[in-house]
C-alpha cells in the first residue's frame, strides 16, 4: 500500500487546501489516536508549532481530534521540532506532534510526527493512519473523551537540554554571536540558550508575526545574517530555519558554511580526541557516516584519508536517520544543514548542532575557516533540464553515453548525479569535480542530451 497523505517529513501543503484543511486534520488526528488507542488505552500526545498564524487553527484541529478519539493532549505552544521530539520522550509521552512546514514559506503548513522515543516513525506506521483515514470515526464515549493542558515550562525545559550537549567545564564568554531565528519556533529559545552560556548575542529573525516565517531570513536566506556578522563584528553567525531542525553557519569574515563542512568538522574533532564516529553496537568494526546522493565528493575524499566510510542516503534527513540506525552509526547529515548526532539527540537539531561546532572553536581556540582549513569542497554544477509530457528520459541511450563520458573524463576526482524532480517535471543533472570549468562542460554536455 502506498502513501496518498504522507511525503518524507510528514504531511504538508498549503492552507486551505487538502490536505492541510481543519477537517482533514481533526480526521488524521482522531485517526492517529485510533491507531494509538490500540496498543494503549490513554494515550497522551505533545503537540507543538512554529510561528506561522495557521498554526492555532490547525493546533485546535489536532486537539479537537485526539481529544475525540480518547487521547490526551499537551500543549506545548512554539517549540522548535526537535524541541517537540525531547519532550515527547522526557515526558513519557505516547507521540510528539510538529505542526510546522519546516523552511516554507508562511503560506504553507504540514503535520510530522515523533515516537515515544523521539524518532521519526516508519513507513508501515503511516500506512496504519492512512488506513484508518479511509474508516468512519469511532467517537469515545462522554467518559472516555481525552482532556487537554498546557505545558508551561516547555521552552524552559528545552532550553536546559540543549545546554547540557555543550561541555560543562567551557564557556562562550568573549564570544560575540548572531542569532538568526528565521522569525521562526526558536526565535525566544536560541538567542537564550547562547546568552546563559556566556555569549554576547545580536538577534535578528527573532520578531514574528506569523506571516514573516522563513522571509529573507535564517538558513534558507542566510545573506541577512552575513551581512550582519560583518556589521557588528561578530566572532559567529547561526542561521536555523522556521523549525530549526537544519543549521548555516557564518564566521567573522562572513563566510557561509554549509552542512557538508560542519559534517566533515564533527568528525574531524571526534576522530581527535579519541571519539568513535559508531555506536558501542557488537559486530561495528569500521566507523563511518551517512550523508546524500548530494554530499560533496571533497567531503567524501576526505573522510577516506582519515579511514572514515562514508554512505549515501536518499535525500532527506529522514533516510540518513534510518541508514545510521540499520548501521548502528552516530553521525550523519545533509548540505542543507539537517545534521544527526545520535549520542546527542534522537533527531536533526540546529541548536544541539551548533554547539557542537562552537565547542570545537572554543577548544582549539580557532576560527571556522583554520578549522576547516584543510577540506575544499568542489565546484558543483546543477542544470534543471524541463521534460516534456511523456518523455522518457531513463531511456535515453544518448544520456546514458554521455553520462559514461563524463566519470571516465572525471575519475576520482568528481561525480555526476543525475536525479528527477520529487515535485516538478525536471530531471537535474549535477556534476561535481575539482575545476569548475570540467564540471560545467560535463553537465552541459549530459542536459543537450535530454533537450
Amino acid at each position: 500500500m502506498t502513501r496518498q497523505y504522507f511525503g518524507t517529513d510528514g504531511i504538508r501543503g498549503t492552507v486551505g487546501v487538502a490536505p492541510i484543511t481543519p477537517d482533514f486534520v481533526l480526521r488524521l488526528a482522531h485517526s492517529v489516536g485510533r491507531v494509538l488507542r490500540r496498543t494503549e488505552h490513554r494515550p497522551t500526545v505533545l503537540i507543538g508549532k512554529d510561528t506561522r498564524i495557521s498554526g492555532y487553527m490547525l493546533e485546535s484541529a489536532l486537539e479537537s481530534g485526539f481529544n475525540s478519539a480518547g487521547v490526551d493532549v499537551v500543549l506545548l505552544g512554539p517549540l522548535p521540532t526537535p524541541g517537540v521530539a525531547y519532550l515527547t520522550r522526557a515526558q513519557r509521552a505516547s507521540l510528539g506532534v510538529v505542526i510546522s512546514a519546516s523552511h516554507n514559506p508562511f503560506a504553507d503548513n504540514g503535520i510530522k510526527f515523533f515516537s515515544a522515543q523521539g524518532t521519526k516513525l516508519p513507513d508501515q506506521w503511516e500506512r496504519e493512519v492512512e488506513a484508518a483515514l479511509e474508516m468512519p470515526p469511532q467517537w469515545a464515549e462522554s467518559a472516555d473523551l481525552g482532556k487537554t493542558r498546557r505545558l508551561e515550562d516547555a521552552a524552559g525545559r528545552y532550553i536546559e537540554f540543549c545546554k547540557s550537549t555543550f561541555p560543562s567545564a567551557l564557556t562562550l564568554k568573549g564570544l560575540r554571536i548572531v542569532v538568526d531565528a528565521a522569525h521562526g519556533a526558536a526565535y525566544q529559545i536560541a538567542p537564550l540558550v547562547f546568552h546563559e552560556l556566556g555569549a554576547e548575542v545580536i538577534s535578528i529573525g527573532c520578531a514574528p508575526d506569523g506571516m514573516n516565517i522563513n522571509e529573507k531570513v535564517g538558513a534558507t536566506h542566510p545573506q541577512a545574517l552575513i551581512e550582519q556578522v560583518l556589521a557588528q563584528g561578530a566572532h559567529f553567525g547561526i542561521a536555523l530555519d522556521g523549525d530549526a531542525d537544519r543549521l548555516q553557519l557564518v564566521d567573522g569574515n562572513g563566510r557561509l558554511f554549509n552542512g557538508d563542512e560542519i559534517l566533515y568538522l564533527l568528525v574531524k574533532e571526534r576522530l581527535s580526541r579519541g571519539g568513535s564516529q559508531q555506536s558501542k553496537r557488537a559486530g561495528d568494526a569500521v566507523p563511518g557516516v551517512v550523508g546524500t546522493l548530494m554530499t560533496n565528493k571533497a567531503v567524501e575524499l576526505a573522510l577516506r584519508a582519515k579511514g572514515v566510510d562514508l554512505v549515501r542516503a536518499k535525500v532527506g534527513d529522514r533516510y540518513v536517520l534510518e541508514e545510521m540506525e540499520k548501521r548502528g552509526w552516530l553521525l550523519g547529515g545533509e548540505g542543507s544543514g539537517h545534521l544527526l548526532t545520535l549520542d546527542k539527540h534522537t533527531t536533526g537539531d540546529g541548536l544541539v548542532s551548533a554547539l557542537q561546532v562552537l565547542q570545537v572553536c572554543v577548544r582549539s581556540r580557532q576560527s571556522l575557516s583554520e578549522v576547516l582549513g584543510d577540506l575544499t569542497l568542489f565546484p558543483q554544477v546543477l542544470i534543471n533540464v524541463r521534460l516534456q509530457p511523456g518523455q522518457d528520459w531513463k531511456s535515453n541511450t544518448a544520456m546514458t553515453a554521455a553520462t559514461a563520458d563524463a566519470e571516465r573524463e572525471l575519475g576520482e576526482d568528481g561525480r555526476v548525479l543525475i536525479r528527477a524532480s520529487g515535485t516538478e517535471p525536471l530531471v537535474r543533472v549535477m556534476v561535481e569535480a575539482r575545476d569548475a570549468d570540467q564540471a560545467r562542460r560535463c553537465a552541459e554536455r549530459i542536459a543537450a542530451t535530454l533537450r
